[in-house]
């Protein structure tokens, strides 16, 4: 990944200067969110101001955030003058909006791209709502979205599906339509959103532009993904919640340290900037997750009653470097390092402490890229992806460790990145074949990325031979499906033969149970 005199440029010899543009960069005041001056109450707009649709996420027992953003012209800057516009919205029992039982008003702000993030609150719990927004005469679709149960209520059934990586050049999003006709309660994505390079001809699809640097080369690419008809569909359906992984900045960076040599820690962060704001302007998020400079917390918590708690992590903005490059390596030297770090001292120590006071049932894990250290060398030449756990082993023993000895309930963690499916047992110890099981991992494969997929690799046959721990994999492309109850967590893992063209079937390659109380899925 990067050389040794890359990251002392970062970190050493330069680190006086780099540390003092991160303190100025991070003292850019928060982006005011009231308008000063002309705000516009009734806009006439060129044509439909709703093109990219609505969004809901981040739901609690009493509210939801409800999304839109405003753009007339979505690939060329959005449209619009830059000036606040003045939107109405509404929450309704009834998608006819006869019972509205919440209203008000939000300002779409230019320096946030016309977006509107609106928290809405005095719901009922774990009950459907429909909400839209209004911009002068005219009037959003629809969008559809669901309260968490209570903190106090043990739902019989919650059933929610998890993707990732949905590159755009590689094919069409034929997942989501699928999706949608699966009666979730949740969405989850669990990163690479978007992808940050230039537009390559002889794909399926083309990106606009070139590899993404500015706010408006983030925005524009947002915009198209965001224009998939089965994409905004999905949202529209669904509330959400999101985490990122790399490609919605640059790809396998890790902290303040690029992938590229040469890239200079301002002009690293400063793109980072950009890529935060987009992200954050185009996901249903909640004022805490506001972008602060080069920095946004996206780590949070996301509560279903008591039968599942959500752990959303980010392992990308806190990570120390990767060890040795982030290909794949013997794991020794900097990858058993004790000062390496996948999460971050703040966010691990948040998420024990979340995972020591949840009393749900299911303890679920959010995350980006795979925990167990699935080896995929040959024969005594054991190598293991150091942009993965196994790169930061100490962390990895660290948090299973605490699985175990603070007998946290049910851990399942949710894995994206890889564009392949996993099912493993993940071991106190995975040297010891006789090690207890802690905890369950399921790994999804990409909506797209990769292409079509399906094919037999010879180095996952391989992997999934010598890694025990290992109880099926697939790589074929889609989502994944699970159905939660307070006895059993199934999952299904539906695939699409094919994404090179729009319209393909779906299939259920696999089937798999977890029991409550016993870690360690079993294939039904």
């Amino acid at each position: 990944m990067k050389s040794d005199a890359t990251s002392r440029r970062a970190y050493g010899i330069q680190r006086r200067e780099f540390l003092g543009y991160m303190a100025m960069v991070s003292a850019i005041p928060t982006m005011a969110l009231r308008a000063e001056g002309q705000v516009v109450d009734n806009p006439s707009f060129d044509g439909n101001p709703f093109t990219l649709g609505v969004a809901s996420g981040d739901p609690l027992a009493d509210g939801v955030v409800i999304w839109t953003r405003l753009a007339t012209d979505p690939l060329a800057g959005g449209g619009l003058p830059p000036v606040p516009v003045r939107t109405r919205w509404e929450v309704a029992t009834d998608e006819a909006f006869a019972d509205v039982v919440r209203s008000g008003e939000a300002l779409a702000m230019p320096q946030l791209g016309h977006s509107v993030h609106v928290e809405v609150d005095g719901l009922q719990p774990h009950r459907w709502y429909f909400y839209r927004f209004h911009a002068g005469n005219e009037t959003s679709p629809v969008g559809r979205t669901r309260t968490a149960p209570a903190a106090n209520q043990t739902p019989d059934l919650v059933r929610f599906a998890f993707t990732s990586c949905q590159h755009y050049e590689t094919g069409y999003f034929n997942g989501y339509p699928h999706m949608q006709q699966e009666d979730l309660d949740l969405v989850v994505h669990l990163g690479d959103y978007i992808y940050e390079y230039g537009g390559i001809d002889n794909r399926p699809r083309k990106h606009l532009g070139g590899e993404l640097n500015s706010l408006d080369d983030y925005r524009t690419r947002y915009a198209q993904y965001r224009l998939d008809p089965a994409l905004q569909e999905t949202h529209r359906r669904f509330p959400w919640l999101v985490t990122w992984d790399d490609h919605e900045f640059d790809n396998n960076y890790a902290n303040l340290v690029s992938e590229e040599d040469g890239i200079s820690p301002e002009a690293f962060l400063a793109r980072r900037m950009n890529a935060y704001q987009a992200y954050y302007e185009f996901m249903p998020l909640r004022r805490s997750s506001f972008p602060q400079g080069p920095h946004m917390k996206l780590y949070r918590g996301c509560q279903y009653g008591s039968l599942a708690n959500f752990h959303v992590l980010d392992t990308r903005q806190y990570r120390t470097d990767q060890p040795n490059g982030d290909h794949q390596k013997p794991m020794t030297g900097k990858a058993l390092d004790h000062r390496a770090t996948m999460l971050g001292e703040a966010q691990e120590h948040w998420l024990m402490r979340s995972l020591l006071q949840s009393q749900a049932t299911w303890n679920v894990l959010a995350q980006q890229v795979m925990m167990a250290p699935l080896n995929r060398g040959e024969g005594d030449d054991r190598r293991y992806s150091m942009d993965q756990w196994p790169g930061y082993e100490i962390s990895r023993r660290r948090l299973l460790r605490f699985f175990h000895e603070r007998r946290i309930p049910n851990p399942v963690v949710l894995t994206g990145d890889i564009h392949v499916n996993w099912v493993n047992d993940l071991q106190l110890d995975f040297q010891d074949p006789n090690s207890p099981l802690v905890g369950t991992e399921l790994v999804g494969t990409s909506m797209t990325s990769g292409g079509n997929g399906g094919n037999v690799i010879a180095e996952y046959e391989r992997a999934a031979a010598q890694n025990d721990f290992v109880r099926w994999y697939n790589s074929n492309r889609g989502y994944v499906s699970c159905e939660l109850t307070p006895a059993t967590w199934t999952t299904h893992f539906r695939a699409t033969p094919f994404v090179d063209k729009p319209d393909s079937p779906i299939e259920t390659k696999a089937t798999f149970v977890i029991e409550a109380g016993q870690a360690g899925a079993k294939q039904a």
